[in-house]
């Protein structure tokens, strides 16, 4: 089993839906335990798992941009998933570092992004289970 490089806690609040609309839903988790830990994860994109209760997913995991407390989105789109996860507890953990968070000047060319980052974290997770 691959080394966790970092894991993070909280529960999955309400964002902004901006992952759904490109097509791509993602998780937020509340930052109070990463807060609180102060644990020092470099921004950017991350393959890893998402431990809801006591079932486990695949999952690419964004760390970042900072906002104006110095505090990174924190947020995961689980994939091959749909429910509903508002209020639930979830358990991230961060396996590999695929690439340094970038904002996009296009929604085009950001949804091209996560699709490879997609590809790339299918093939990642699929040699290490």
């Amino acid at each position: 089993m691959r080394k966790v490089l970092y894991t993070i806690r909280g529960k999955v609040i309400r964002g902004m839906n901006y992952g759904k609309y490109l097509g791509f839903p993602t998780a937020n988790v509340d930052r109070r335990d990463y807060a609180r830990k102060g644990i020092p994860i470099p921004l950017g994109i991350y393959a890893g798992l998402a431990k809801i209760a006591a079932k486990t997913y695949s999952a690419g995991i964004v760390i970042g941009p900072l906002d104006t407390k110095g505090l990174p989105k924190l947020e995961a789109h689980l994939l091959d998933f749909s429910d509903n996860l508002y209020g639930q507890r979830i358990e991230l953990f961060l396996l590999e570092f695929l690439r340094p968070f970038h904002i996009f000047t296009d929604e085009e060319t950001l949804k091209k992004q996560i699709s490879k980052d997609v590809r790339k974290i299918r093939s990642i997770l699929f040699k290490a289970y």
